[in-house]
């Protein structure tokens, strides 16, 4: 069975996402920019691999968030998106559209039984981690 291995990040709606990560930087020390910031991590067993979890505030009523009536989504990492979305499709659950890939992973949406949008990703840390430059909390 294919699984969820990891938090990916939390986005959630902010009033002002320029002024709260101004706050967040000033006093809990977040290195913020445009996209949140991120915090980096070391694979458990394997100590050598960074890992990252994403923490972004976004504009109020967002599309990143619709079809969802919710103000936030949770992002989780997985390790084989497409036998992951295989299992979730023989259950009956649907995506909302297809699997998208880009230059730092692959991204699936659902909606899980009480409407909150869950982002699926298979990440590829080598390249986000050169996204992340600079901005690693």
């Amino acid at each position: 069975m294919k699984k969820v291995i990891g938090l990916g990040g939390v986005f959630f709606e902010s009033e002002n996402p320029a002024k709260l990560n101004s706050w967040y930087k000033k006093h809990l020390g977040f290195k913020t920019g445009e996209y949140g910031t991120n915090f980096s991590w070391r694979y458990g067993m394997d100590g050598t691999r960074t890992g990252y979890t994403q923490w972004v505030p976004c504009e109020r009523d967002a599309e990143h968030f619709h079809p969802s009536d919710k103000r936030f989504m949770m992002s989780y990492r997985v390790h084989d998106l497409e036998a992951l979305v295989e299992q979730l499709e023989a259950s009956g659950i649907s995506l909302l559209g297809k699997v998208t890939a880009l230059h730092h992973g692959k991204f699936a949406y659902l909606l899980d039984p009480e409407g909150n949008k869950v982002e699926l990703w298979e990440p590829n840390d080598t390249e986000y981690a050169r996204i992340c430059e600079g901005v690693t909390g």
